[in-house]
């Protein structure tokens, strides 16, 4: 069976319910084993290096995933078109799409890099760090930023793999990287002692390596996508961009408003009101990416059925996608209020750290009510096509309500500023149920997809 014939059997003619599971299973658990290393990241630059490092790691993350956002936009927008034109039957269009994306990619990591390697001490004395959290944040950006140009297409690859119908591959890639990172991180950190500029290196060598992996069959001709000559023509560039804008300014917006929380956070709590609001983006980084594979593993299928005119089957499918996504964030939100001094001291032993938390984490855990309306909805219009849904979410959810609540919650101190994200998720709802509204009116038709 040729690579076009299996997509087109696993897409087109695979039960949405089964489909599901062999999609979105795969694909949550090969998000879940990626971000994971995040996680232990932290838990290990706070255990083993002490507050200010972990403080440090704080403040310099949104930048790096900022570059690596510049990234994402160019692999999830094209992943969009590629999935589409796949499913349209113009496999040739496709790969010039796919081999576009690569060649951008790298050039924008390249300059992302080189930008945030040299501002880097810059960024955090404007931000209003003390010397000691400064110069643990630049060490640790300014590795990652070497990196950036390689290490960041290991997202667009995990997109371009999942299309070639090669989800379960995937989901292996993302556990490999997740185990290296964390070897590589217990190596450097806990048997060598080495400083936080390591833990940096642990990560990116990790994703070095993955994306090696991820390309090798790309390259040898073994996948459904082809490498062709790049064509640099505007109007693709277009295509991909608008695509990809909502993830992007959604991921973009977070880590600026997360930029602007730090700086706050430093204002009127110092290092441990920046790491307690650490805390709260650590547990997000495992429900979020969750949620991610749940969801977007299924955007390939997605896309492929509403190009070949399968109203049916795309609404049955994002079912699917909304019953795991409310499943997970409930489970999330019922932890959380459960055992809220637990996840604290996952991170830090501080007993005036973890007593902050605990309100704060319980705050926190009422966003997961209604975060899935707002993620399952955004990933459902991106899939068809609909970017300006999408980006409506994205940057409500992101950054509008985010940087007001900061206006509004700021007198009230470090516990007004840590409710900042519920506060934004339960009034983006608002938005993305308008927009499921719209979704469904877009997606009608008169057989079920059950017949």
């Amino acid at each position: 069976m040729s690579e076009l014939k299996e997509s087109e059997e696993l897409f087109i003619s695979t039960k949405p319910v089964r489909l599901f599971f062999k999609a979105s299973i795969p694909g949550a658990i090969g998000m879940l084993a990626s971000s994971t290393y995040y996680t232990v990241e932290a838990v290990l630059v706070g255990r083993m290096l002490g507050e200010n490092p972990f403080a440090g790691l704080n403040l310099a993350m949104p930048f790096i995933l900022i570059a690596f956002g510049l990234s994402d936009l160019i692999g999830v927008g094209s992943s969009v078109p590629i999935s589409i034109k796949l499913g349209e039957g113009k496999k040739d269009e496709a790969d010039k799409v796919f081999s576009l994306a690569v060649a951008l990619i790298f050039i924008v990591g390249l300059i992302s890099g080189l930008i945030f390697f040299f501002l880097a001490p810059s960024i955090f004395r404007l931000m209003g760090a003390h010397d000691e959290i400064a110069l643990a944040a630049t060490q640790y950006m300014r590795v990652y930023a070497i990196f950036t140009p390689f290490a960041s297409m290991v997202f667009a690859f995990d997109n371009y793999t999942r299309i070639s119908g090669k989800i379960n591959k995937s989901m292996y890639v993302n556990i490999m990287m997740s185990v290296l990172c964390t070897l590589f991180q217990v190596l450097f950190l806990v048997v060598l002692h080495l400083p936080i500029g390591f833990a940096a290196l642990a990560s990116s060598l990790g994703m070095l390596f993955s994306t090696l992996v991820y390309m090798y069959p790309f390259f040898k001709g073994r996948m459904l996508l082809k490498f062709r000559r790049p064509e640099f023509k505007l109007s693709s560039v277009k295509i991909i961009i608008a695509n990809g804008l909502p993830s992007f300014l959604s991921n973009m917006s977070g880590r600026i408003v997360s930029i602007v929380m730090n700086a706050a956070l430093l204002a009127v709590g110092g290092a441990s009101a920046v790491s307690i609001y650490g805390i709260l983006m650590s547990i997000d980084g495992l429900v979020i990416p969750t949620m991610y594979g749940l969801c977007d593993s299924l955007q390939p299928a997605v896309g492929y059925n509403w190009g070949a005119g399968r109203k049916d089957r795309v609404r049955a499918i994002e079912k699917c996608c909304y019953v795991a996504a409310i499943a997970l964030c409930f489970a999330a939100f019922f932890l959380l209020v459960l055992f809220p001094e637990g996840a604290a001291r996952l991170f830090v032993e501080s007993d005036i750290i973890v007593s902050g938390a605990k309100s704060a984490i319980i705050i926190f855990a009422f966003n997961y009510l209604v975060r899935w309306l707002n993620f399952s909805t955004q990933s459902f219009s991106a899939s068809i096509g609909r970017p300006l849904f999408a980006t409506v979410i994205s940057i409500s959810q992101a950054f509008i309500f985010p940087i007001g609540f900061i206006l509004v919650l700021y007198p009230l101190g470090q516990i007004g500023l840590l409710s900042n994200i519920t506060a934004s998720t339960f009034a983006t709802a608002v938005i993305a149920f308008i927009v499921l509204l719209k979704l469904f009116k877009i997606t009608s038709y008169k057989k079920s997809a059950l017949s």
